[in-house]
């Protein structure tokens, strides 16, 4: 499908990558400590830089559009008019998305460009731990696996998204999604993915997906006419449909039975 895979080994972000480079304000619940696990020692890092030679982009610029396009607006955007911290931004968490790799590598992206001068379309995909501060029950988990999608064109729509969901979670043998319209601080429109799990007898939340924001990526460098899809789902939730499990913690824990991990093997091999 053309995808190329994203490194995410490294589970320790800034706040910059993981909430503000995707336009998250520094007073959004999901930065308290409720939802977020905040690294005491160190608790902080210096502001983003380059990591390879080949990296064309002026990380300085970025970070300072970035504090512009929230403390007062930027790009059409009125922002949030809030007096912006760089001290809270250079906060470091366990990175509650791999979406804050996404974020980086899709600033790298516009830095690229093709002999007509424009950012070559680019598609990019992850799976990997994310971790999140919440309560642990059926459906829940503080430690999970992240799938990630970015696919980055000219003249995407929403409905080129619907359609590409249905094809992507049909190949897992998930079908009959239903969509909801969702808010999310870095995509509009957003919309949460759900399918029906027979066992809990409900439709349960497998997946958010949407258009990423003109404050987003113009920070970046993006061109105005370039869209980016986005889409996130836990590996876990998938798999309890699939598989007719009621309890996540059957998936991922001390509760996980080995003889249900060797009847249905993760990767199956075809010797011939």
């Amino acid at each position: 499908m053309g995808f190329t895979e994203m490194p995410t080994n490294q589970y320790v972000e800034t706040g910059f990558w993981n909430f503000d480079a995707l336009f998250v304000p520094q007073q959004h619940p999901a930065r308290d400590l409720q939802d977020t696990f905040y690294v005491s020692d160190p608790p902080t890092a210096g502001k983003p830089t380059k990591v390879s030679p080949d990296d064309k982009q002026d990380y300085d610029q970025y970070f300072e559009n970035v504090k512009e396009v929230h403390q007062n607006g930027k790009y059409g955007s009125i922002g949030y008019r809030y007096p912006w911290s760089a001290d809270e931004s250079l906060r470091l968490v366990l990175r509650t998305h791999t979406t804050s790799v996404s974020t980086a590598m899709l600033h790298k992206l516009a830095g690229q460009k093709t002999a007509d001068g424009r950012v070559p379309p680019a598609r990019y995909f992850s799976i990997d731990r994310v971790f999140r501060n919440e309560t642990v029950d059926a459906t829940h988990l503080c430690e999970f696996h992240q799938v990630e999608g970015v696919i980055a064109d000219y003249g995407l729509t929403l409905g080129g998204l619907m359609e590409f969901m249905d094809m992507f979670f049909g190949a897992m043998g998930v079908t009959d999604l239903r969509y909801k319209p969702a808010y999310n601080p870095y995509t509009e429109p957003s919309m949460e993915i759900f399918s029906y799990h027979k066992g809990l007898n409900k439709l349960i939340e497998i997946g958010n997906s949407g258009i990423f924001r003109p404050e987003m990526l113009e920070s970046m460098g993006l061109p105005k006419d370039m869209v980016v899809f986005g889409f996130g789902l836990s590996l876990e939730r998938p798999t309890m449909i699939k598989y007719g499990i009621s309890n996540i913690r059957e998936l991922l824990g001390h509760q996980v039975d080995l003889n249900f991990v060797q009847r249905n093997p993760a990767v199956r091999l075809d010797k011939s």
